[in-house]
């Protein structure tokens, strides 16, 4: 069996053989692993609201808060799986929960926004870690496609409960005391998953023809960060200043120098000669955008309801039920779908259900604090994202040799994950950048108080249209907040459009861009 990060293990035994002992203790832990990874993921989405007003942010740092966790996984997410296989899963994951204790602690003391992005860094990297170590640790005691098949299922099934729990437990500590209180519980979670790991999972290793890549992940990790940092501060620095124009130079440099090494490389972490497939190639391109739609919507979902709105946390929750939730309930459903329909055909009905659920948010009124609105869109969109995340390794496996199948899917997981840096980062740009200009056109014909529009003009040169949103009564620049509100929701109903084209674009590709390809194997999915 050829494993989600290229490994592979002994041929599995015949239907009906008992299970490898350590299998239940295993499983139970790499579900519980993945829970606590998934919640500290998803945890800031209900937050961002009082991040802004508690730690005085601007609307670019709010997506490092998102971007800095994400990054951290999509960067080393193939160098811990060969970690994982050259000294013990089990000690991988325990080493990730031990990291999100840290990086939570960090957060929840965090006196300022630039030492929450440090432990949402940390915090990612121990996702980072925990992700493939759960996965490869459960893979590697099952025996038979049925049972493997089924131990997955629930793994899947906990890293969706994760994220659909995560935003409820951020509202309820946010009502009931502070934000803070909700990391502390993860540090809680993390720990007793540490115990869990350390007392019940069975250790496994690979290390046959594993070896690290080491200048391999420091010319991608570089080349990515740098680029995502011009991504995100162009829209408020802007785009042609010196650090936005040298950030975006040298990432294009580094990440070329990436693939120089990469195709010399005697074990590379990414296998450029995948692409010489043309379907696998176009369901990488799919699974880039198609997750940048996702993610993109979840976070401008986030944005409108707190910063924008400034909804209370346990009412900026409850979209993300829809959003996250059918990816979890209806697992049972995609599975037999999956084994029944062409992983392609569910790829595309999946991207247009999100394409449609992101057009009508771009109809939402940035004025009306109603949720009722939400429904159906983000209904749609979660659907369609259940459908899309199984089937989009489905498709990358079916699409290459067997013997190719787990750097093919370990590289599709990869650059999904990449879709979902690259959501909140081109909706914060996109939005941020929209908003900045329609904010300015729309002061200067306001006919406000001479001092009050040269406090909303320099409050706004300095944190943009969220800062002027957020001024209270009474305060300079205040008489400019509701120009700064429909600036908002100009910039924001122009993310969501975005997001719409980007998945209707992947639903296109998806149809025309790859033959059809047969109902899938047995395939794990990543973060």
């Amino acid at each position: 069996m050829t494993l989600d990060n290229g490994t592979t293990t002994s041929p599995a035994p015949a239907k009906g053989s008992a299970r490898m002992p350590g299998y239940a203790g295993t499983l139970a832990a790499a579900c519980g692993a993945v829970f606590v990874a998934q919640v500290a993921n998803a945890l800031p989405a209900s937050l961002n609201g009082l991040f802004q007003r508690d730690l005085q942010t601007h609307g670019s740092q709010l997506t490092w808060i998102t971007a800095a966790f994400m990054i951290a996984v999509v960067c080393f997410e193939f160098t811990f799986g060969v970690l994982g296989d050259l000294f013990g899963r089990r000690r991988l994951i325990a080493s990730g929960t031990v990291l999100v204790a840290a990086g939570s602690s960090v957060a929840a003391l965090a006196p300022t926004v630039q030492v929450l992005w440090i432990g949402a860094a940390l915090n990612g990297l121990g996702a980072g870690a925990m992700f493939p170590g759960s996965l490869t640790a459960l893979t590697a005691v099952t025996r038979t496609a049925r049972e493997r098949a089924h131990a997955v299922a629930l793994w899947s099934g906990f890293l969706s409960a994760g994220a659909a729990v995560s935003p409820l437990l951020g509202g309820a500590f946010a009502e009931v005391g502070s934000w803070r209180g909700s990391f502390w519980v993860l540090v809680a979670l993390a720990l007793a998953s540490a115990v869990l790991t350390l007392t019940l999972a069975t250790e496994s290793r690979a290390p046959e023809g594993r070896r690290l890549d080491v200048a391999g992940q420091i010319t991608f990790a570089l080349g990515l960060v740098l680029v995502l940092y011009g991504a995100v501060e162009g829209p408020e620095s802007g785009w042609t200043t010196l650090p936005v124009l040298l950030a975006f130079g040298l990432g294009a440099c580094f990440l070329a120098g990436f693939v120089v090494v990469e195709l010399g490389a005697p074990s590379p972490i990414f296998d450029l000669s995948l692409f010489r497939n043309r379907a696998f190639t176009v369901s990488s391109v799919v699974a880039v955008v198609g997750m940048l739609a996702f993610l993109g919507a979840c976070f401008a979902t986030s944005m409108w309801l707190g910063p924008v709105q400034h909804q209370e946390p346990l009412r900026v929750a409850i979209p993300f039920l829809l959003l996250q939730g059918p990816a979890f309930l209806l697992i049972p459903v995609v599975s037999r779908l999956l084994h029944r329909v062409a992983a392609s055909a569910l790829l595309t009905s999946g991207f247009l259900l999100m394409a449609i659920g992101c057009l009508l948010c771009t109809r939402l009124d940035v004025t009306d604090p109603g949720l009722g609105a939400f429904t159906a869109p983000a209904l749609l969109i979660g659907i369609g994202f259940a459908l899309t995340v199984s089937s989009v390794t489905a498709v990358a496996l079916n699409s290459v040799p067997p013997q190719l199948a787990g750097m093919a899917s370990a590289t599709t997981n990869m650059l999904r994950d990449l879709g979902f840096v690259l959501g909140p980062v081109v909706v914060g740009a996109v939005a941020l950048s929209n908003a900045g200009s329609a904010f300015a056109s729309n002061l200067s014909g306001a006919g406000l108080p001479r001092d009050q529009m040269a406090a909303a003009r320099q409050i706004a040169e300095a944190g943009g249209p969220i800062a002027v949103n957020s001024l209270p009564p009474g305060a300079p620049g205040s008489a400019a907040r509701g120009l700064a509100l429909d600036a908002l929701g100009s910039g924001f109903g122009t993310a969501f459009l975005v997001c719409g084209v980007a998945a209707a674009l992947a639903a296109a590709l998806t149809a025309f861009g790859m033959p059809g390809t047969s109902p899938a194997r047995p395939a794990g999915h990543g973060a």
